[in-house]
């Protein structure tokens, strides 16, 4: 990773081999040359070798390449799936290098011919340019854009693109925009193992939607405890306020008298219903059901509370 300096700003970039760094045309912008920034604050100076704007990638070539230098892994956006992990990696603000934001690829766009990975990783100002790594390292995007205001709204441009500019070839607007090319990277037909996944992630969704119900029921279970039997307040937000009981901290009041009994059987059917959820999550992640998918599907039901696990 190198932090990419012009005269017009900073951004992000990065070696796919030992003389050749990944980025952004608007990182770039009319700059022929610019100053690549080691993390260990050394500097070399690049030429703007090749640029493709309607992809926004831009090639540049080291004018002094260290023989040892590190270098990220081509991988393909064809192998994208919606929910997978993903990392981001950049330089926030121009300054924060080699930050790295984990999320999920949220979807896969054609946009104006481009194949586009959105996702929710966190991207800020100075990240364009960097990578976007599935689980495995391999670079899947080149990071381009994020929305001010619209926090979990970001987009990379798929590697594929990078590989064409590469390669030498002229990537115009009109022959990015090739159907056949979008649909290798989200194909209509799955794959046997994104079938499988499919219908696991599917039977995880009934389960917890079945375990939602139990959990509504506790709702109202506990709207009667807390105007009968207990007094005091709850300290922090939750998304049921029950999930209070798995924090020490949240609960500073005293149940009342004679409730004990009603307060020890809500607790045994809250901690059923708790082991229920990490049950089913723990049958999803061994059906290699991706973490966002399952993170969605919980946070739907209102049954996402990482405190069950402490």
């Amino acid at each position: 990773m190198v932090v990419v300096e012009t005269s017009s700003g900073r951004g992000s970039g990065f070696f796919v081999t030992p003389d050749t760094v990944l980025t952004n045309v608007h990182v770039v912008s009319s700059s022929t040359s610019v100053t690549l920034r080691r993390p260990d604050g050394s500097t070399t100076t690049a030429r703007v070798e090749a640029q493709s704007a309607p992809f926004d990638i831009a090639v540049l070539r080291a004018s002094s390449p260290i023989a040892d230098q590190p270098t990220l892994a081509m991988g393909s956006a064809a192998n994208a799936r919606v929910g997978q992990e993903v990392v981001a990696i950049g330089t926030p603000l121009g300054f924060l290098q080699n930050t790295v934001s984990r999320g999920i690829v949220s979807a896969l766009r054609d946009v104006d011919g481009a194949t586009m990975i959105q996702t929710d990783a966190a991207i800020n100002p100075g990240n364009s340019g960097g990578p976007l790594l599935d689980r495995a390292g391999r670079v899947i995007g080149v990071i381009k854009s994020g929305y001010n205001g619209r926090n979990g709204l970001s987009f990379a441009v798929a590697i594929d693109h990078a590989r064409t500019v590469l390669e030498g070839k002229a990537a115009t607007l009109s022959a990015a925009a090739s159907t056949s090319q979008y649909r290798a990277i989200s194909p209509a037909v799955a794959s046997p193992v994104d079938q499988r996944r499919d219908e696991a992630g599917k039977r995880f969704d009934q389960a917890i939607a079945l375990l939602s119900r139990r959990a509504d029921v506790l709702d109202t279970r506990w709207r009667a405890f807390r105007k009968n039997c207990y007094e005091g307040r709850i300290v922090g937000s939750f998304d049921r306020e029950w999930y209070a009981l798995w924090d020490q901290r949240a609960m500073q009041g005293a149940v009342a008298p004679g409730c004990g009994v009603f307060f020890g059987e809500f607790r045994q059917m809250a901690d059923a219903v708790r082991d229920a959820v990490i049950a089913a999550d723990e049958t999803a992640r061994q059906a290699d059901v991706y973490p966002g998918t399952r993170r969605d599907v919980l946070r739907r039901w209102r049954l996402d509370y990482s405190g069950w696990s402490k």
